[in-house]
């Protein structure tokens, strides 16, 4: 509910609550699947941010596959018509000069929507990548976009359990190969690429089957404090992204207390934190003080995370709808 203030037809001053809107659910959405397909596409975006509700999209890298190998490549700049915030031009080394003459959004996502035709998605993390793609689809009236995707982390977290982290550095360090130039679409797709295959050869060489996990637990009872939170549950899907992870909250959440947030974590089998520190995997910001931070209002636990992500710690900043997407994802 939100308090509003108006002046009525005889000056004087009222006051009435609204329902402030909710996240619409994405209808038609693609589901996350645990395949290993031999033809595909690769993706990977890069973006001002984590929430498609207040950032946009500055680069879309693609890959096609075939029979496991590469047979076609599309990448693009997109402008976003603001300047990028100082975080995010250090995190992926992409400068306001690159962007001045790149497409549009409508015009690169036309040519992308074009190169991905009707292929499966596969990508790292990739269900953020979705989200941006189906909300932009819908925000330029475009057709629902609904293609079916395969998350190579969900794939790590289910066959590498005893990771500590399970980023697509993580993997490339992993397997040996030569990794440089991390947060460039152009340069991740070819990563997430050679992990898929590496990994699919594993799971095959090793005769793992990847079965799907069940719904989420109900939320049990508040704690005084979110570190004090347990589950009763024994068994966990360590394929989730939140699996093994240790989860701040900052800020008023809308569907939900902190603590009933901080219970699904714990159901999910991670750690519900207090403060961040270096062992923080996300730091998870009220909408409100999420919007608030696209201007720059960043709050000294905002400012600890980006210094911890800049040092290469594996800590992410997201909204509270960014985390709704991880508990909710198929």
């Amino acid at each position: 509910m939100e308090l509003v203030l108006k002046i009525d037809e005889n000056g004087e001053l009222q006051i009435e609550t609204i329902e402030k809107p909710k996240r619409k659910k994405r209808e038609g959405k693609g589901k996350s699947l645990l395949l290993l397909p031999d033809d595909y596409v690769v993706l990977d975006l890069e973006t001002t941010g984590l929430d498609s509700r207040f950032d946009s999209i500055i680069e879309i890298g693609l890959l096609r596959i075939r029979n496991k190998e590469i047979t076609e490549r599309f990448d693009t700049l997109v402008n976003p018509h603001y300047p990028l915030s100082e975080f995010i031009s250090e995190l992926t080394g992409i400068r306001d000069e690159d962007l001045q003459q790149a497409p549009d959004l409508s015009d690169a996502l036309r040519d992308a929507l074009d190169f991905i035709g009707k292929d499966i998605i596969v990508g790292h993390n990739v269900n953020f990548d979705i989200n941006f793609l189906y909300d932009s689809c819908q925000n330029l009236e475009f057709p629902v976009f609904n293609h079916d995707f395969v998350d190579t982390m969900r794939i790590a977290r289910k066959i590498f359990p005893e990771l500590p982290h399970h980023r697509l550095i993580d993997l490339v360090e992993l397997f040996g190969l030569s990794g440089e130039n991390f947060h460039r679409a152009t340069a991740d797709v070819e990563y997430t690429w050679q992990c898929f295959e590496l990994m699919k050869e594993y799971c095959i060489g090793n005769e793992i089957h990847l079965v799907d996990r069940n719904g989420l637990q109900e939320i049990l009872a508040d704690h005084p404090k979110i570190s004090d939170i347990t589950t009763d549950k024994t068994e966990f899907d360590r394929s989730n992204p939140l699996f093994g992870q240790n989860v701040v909250f900052t800020g008023v959440l809308e569907r939900m207390t902190r603590r009933q947030a901080a219970q699904i974590v714990a159901d999910l089998g991670g750690h519900g934190c207090d403060n961040v520190t270096k062992k923080t995997n996300f730091l998870v910001l009220g909408n409100n003080d999420y919007c608030s931070a696209i201007k720059d209002g960043k709050s000294t636990k905002q400012k600890k995370a980006e210094k911890y992500q800049l040092e290469g710690l594996p800590i992410q900043i997201i909204s509270e709808n960014v985390f709704y997407d991880m508990i909710e994802e198929d």
